[in-house]
């Protein structure tokens, strides 16, 4: 079994798709293949699925829910709906567990490979780690589970992922920074900057790509638009970090031009 929950919510057995298509259904397995293993208590479903305010009827619901999720695996894999209770979509005496492997659900597979680059860039193995980090990213279909309305607890998981990608995202820019591939950058920090143009790091990691590409103009434009973003929005400065390297552009600071990755430039810088 395959559970796939970074873009769409896929299910697959054998190479075939058993997604549910009822809303609730299909929180109910996202939540469960999210806690691979794990005993998801029936309060926190009942939360998933109808907030504060579950309906009197709400812990007979979530039983047939149960039911027809071990129906539907129970016949793509050729067993009885008793035998899936028993063996892989089981009751506990405060919960339901889905038993899958971690790396049956894509977003386990993810986080290895994540971790693997982590790992590969503390060795200053920079090519293994941008290597394994865009591995890692290209798993990603789509923000995660988009097509699931979700309740309070999966947007958790769901905001987790999502926090962990763009960490994934800028460590890996940095992986590409230390091994002088600035050009190739500039496309996908434009990209990334205008997702996200208050993050600082983001716009460091553009502001040194394009000055290391002779553009010492436009680095110091995304400094000035940073700023008039931070201040319209928030009545906020830029951190004095990345005040520092736009100090450090204005002033062709050979620094700039160092093997560093973004954050070891901006200590370096703020040194």
């Amino acid at each position: 079994m395959q559970i796939n929950v970074l873009g769409p919510l896929e299910t697959y057995v054998n190479g075939d798709a058993i997604t549910p298509s009822a809303a609730k259904h299909r929180q109910v397995l996202a939540l469960l293949a999210l806690h691979a293993g794990e005993i998801v208590s029936v309060r926190v479903l009942l939360e998933e699925l109808w907030g504060n305010e579950p309906p009197e009827t709400s812990q007979q619901t979530l039983q047939t829910y149960i039911l027809h999720l071990r129906q539907r695996i129970g016949d793509a894999m050729g067993m009885s709906k008793s035998d899936v209770g028993k063996t892989l979509l089981v009751t506990r005496h405060t919960g339901y567990s889905l038993r899958i492997n971690r790396r049956d659900l894509d977003a386990g597979h993810y986080e290895v490979l994540a971790r693997k680059g982590l790992q590969e860039m503390a060795r200053d193995d920079y090519q293994a780690a941008s290597d394994s980090m865009r591995r890692a990213l290209a798993m990603w279909r789509g923000p995660a589970l988009v097509d699931v309305a979700a309740g309070h607890p999966l947007s958790v998981h769901v905001n987790r992922l999502e926090e962990s990608r763009l960490g994934v995202v800028e460590d890996c820019v940095d992986a590409d920074l230390w091994l002088g591939r600035h050009h190739h950058l500039l496309s996908e920090l434009a990209e990334l900057t205008a997702r996200y143009p208050m993050n600082e790091r983001l716009c460091a990691q553009y502001m040194i790509a394009q000055y290391r590409s002779g553009r010492q103009w436009r680095a110091l434009e995304i400094f000035r638009k940073l700023r008039t973003t931070m201040v319209d929005e928030l009545g906020l400065e830029p951190s004095v970090w990345i005040q520092r390297i736009q100090r450090a552009i204005l002033n062709s600071d050979p620094v700039l031009h160092r093997q560093h990755t973004s954050g070891q430039l901006l200590t370096t810088a703020s040194a």
